[in-house]
């Protein structure tokens, strides 16, 4: 399962570098607008362009942050369960993901596909919207590989 995964864990860490470069992207120009606004000459495509970047962030950030077990883990509800209801509660939240994801990516993808045809653009600098729309898309789909990952190693007996 490791020599599979591996190439995905490659891509993982890839999109986590964009989202961090988006994410850096969007203090600089919101640095830079607070500072031309003092200068009565703000950047009239902030808003537009730190939304998309946002969008990236976000996005791109989801698996990494699942495969280094860095989202909240409401543990109270579980610590007093016994070990094979946790597992079963491992396995069932897993599922109930991936099942959550793979129909986010669908219907991201979906999203992109009509977006592309229709050709939406944002306002002010006429950016086509449908490859951020693709790329959030794609990182769900990312999120269901390590989703499944991880319910692999638990049925594996390797906790998380």
């Amino acid at each position: 399962m490791q020599k599979i995964f591996t190439p995905i864990k490659v891509l993982i860490r890839l999109m986590y570098w964009i989202s961090c470069i988006a994410l850096v992207s969007v203090v600089f120009l919101t640095v830079s607008d607070i500072i031309l606004r003092r200068l009565k000459k703000p950047i009239e495509f902030t808003y537009e362009v730190v939304l998309l970047l946002g969008a990236i962030v976000m996005g791109f950030s989801i698996p990494q942050t699942s495969l280094a077990k860095g989202h909240v883990i409401m543990d109270f509800l579980i610590t007093k369960l016994p070990q094979g209801w946790k597992k079963i509660f491992d396995l069932v939240t897993r599922c109930l993901g991936i099942s959550i994801f793979s129909i986010i990516g669908w219907n991201l993808i979906t999203l992109g596909n009509h977006l592309y045809r229709v050709g939406q653009v944002s306002p002010i600098l006429k950016i086509p919207e449908y490859p951020v729309v693709y790329g959030v898309g794609i990182c769900c789909l990312v999120e269901c590989l390590v989703l499944l990952y991880d319910l692999f190693m638990t049925l594996k007996g390797i906790t998380s």
